[in-house]
């Protein structure tokens, strides 16, 4: 690149908390209370806890490498370290951006479906995907100001946002008498497979901790703080969603629930405060669905950048200025927008675990297999977090393959184009600085 736009120690440590914990409220509670609700039953509120702990372990992984190898590249940059220049490296990669920028439109659908609400949930379909479309824009923009306006514009969304949603649970609960009889009864019509599979829909909530590893070259003391931020962010979210969950459980039945899917927390809000609560939570959704955009761009687009500078990806520039930064973000930006004008937020969110579930468990092995004496991490947290993904990956699947097979076959398209599509690169182009049909450099070079 001819030029970078990352700073050193440009991020604070609460930059970072707010960022990561912006892309899972944004993608979490609001998108897939429903869906988690429809497969667990009325133990959907433990399904968020049993995420939790599954990516309590899966973090361990990212803050050991992250420790020891802090930089921009993040996710990019621990698979080179355990794999190298390889098609593992490159697909795995690659699969985690798409997997991102799968969250980044299923938050950009939820924005679209949450804000319709203001307007009786009424309209034709093809309203919903565009005003996430909309948001794409607006979060294009404001990732081109830089990254301290967007650390102090991500940490006051995600301020407000938590204290919203604790204030709206909280009078949730006060108004159904803390009642959670509905929520610790046996759910009707759930087995194990099917509360696996809410699991596995689950992690979703929780993996915008990954965006954290992508500020390592610009967060200050990225050694200690890269970890410090993403445990803080689970924390918080784990505690706010199972309030929020319990909340929900409390005033609407499963059913009601899963009628409403797409904005499940506003009909629950209806009970406590009556119409206001649910515009009122409309309102919060709609913040934390545009602050989860930006965050998750911001740090989206920068993987790509590193992708690129790693010369594990292609890359041309179309005759557009500036650095393969903002090219990077332009990319990202009309991915996430084709994403969102072609799927709905069911098969969205399944391609999204599948996808990044796979990614999550190649990082495990690879820090096994590779580096775990070198970043010092305890082998039996590694075999239980690649384990845990193994089961409630095959759960996910088992329960797709009876309700939603196509949205298998379209994952494992996916996966063989990826995998394909790295090989054939690294086949074509070898040593990708060697080769002068490869270049990033410069700003008119068109690849």
């Amino acid at each position: 690149m001819s030029e970078s736009t990352d700073k050193k120690e440009s991020l604070k440590l609460w930059g970072a908390v707010s960022m990561g914990t912006g892309v899972m409220i944004g993608a979490g509670i609001f998108a897939l209370t429903g869906q988690i609700a429809e497969l667990a039953g009325t133990w959907f509120p433990l399904a968020f806890l049993c995420s939790a702990i599954v990516a309590g372990f899966s973090a361990y992984s990212y803050v050991k490498m992250a420790s020891k190898y802090p930089s921009a590249g993040g996710i990019a940059m621990f698979l080179k370290k355990a794999y190298g220049r390889s098609v593992m490296t490159g697909a795995c990669a690659v699969l985690m951006y798409i997997s991102m920028i799968i969250n980044e439109s299923l938050v950009a659908r939820t924005f679209g479906t949450y804000t319709m609400q203001l307007f009786g949930g009424g309209g034709p379909d093809w309203i919903i995907p565009v005003l996430g479309v909309g948001l794409l824009f607006f979060a294009f923009f404001i990732n081109l100001i830089g990254n301290e306006k967007i650390q102090t514009f991500s940490f006051f969304m995600s301020f407000l946002k938590i204290a919203g949603l604790v204030v709206l649970a909280g009078g949730g609960l006060i108004a159904s008498g803390w009642n959670f009889e509905a929520v610790s009864a046996a759910p009707q019509q759930t087995g194990a497979m099917s509360f696996l599979g809410a699991i596995a829909l689950g992690i979703l909530a929780y993996k915008g901790f990954t965006t954290i590893t992508n500020s390592g070259g610009e967060l200050e003391q990225p050694e200690k703080n890269v970890g410090r931020a993403i445990w803080i962010s689970l924390g918080l979210c784990t505690v706010l969603y199972v309030f929020v969950a319990l909340a929900t459980g409390a005033n609407l039945s499963i059913t009601e629930i899963v009628q409403a899917k797409d904005y499940s927390l506003a009909e629950a809000a209806r009970p406590a405060y009556g119409d206001w609560g649910m515009w009122i939570t409309v309102g919060f959704a709609i913040v934390a669905t545009v602050s989860g955009i930006i965050a998750s761009v911001f740090a989206v687009s920068r993987m790509l950048a590193m992708l690129t500078k790693m010369e594990m990806v292609p890359h041309r520039h179309f005759g557009l200025p500036g650095n393969v930064q903002k090219h990077t973000l332009i990319y990202t930006i009309v991915f996430a927008m084709v994403l969102t004008l072609l799927f709905d937020l069911s098969r969205i969110a399944s391609m999204g675990a599948i996808f990044y579930i796979v990614m999550d468990m190649c990082i495990h092995w690879g820090v096994f297999r590779h580096l775990r004496k070198d970043v010092g991490a305890h082998a039996g947290i590694l075999i239980t977090a690649l384990l845990l993904d193994l089961v409630v990956l095959a759960a996910f699947i088992w329960v797709k393959i009876q309700s939603d097979p196509l949205v298998l076959w379209i994952s494992l398209g996916g996966l063989l184009l990826v995998f394909a599509g790295e090989k054939f690169f690294l086949h074509l182009h070898g040593e990708a600085h060697e080769d002068p049909n490869y270049h990033i450099g410069g700003e008119n070079h068109d690849g």
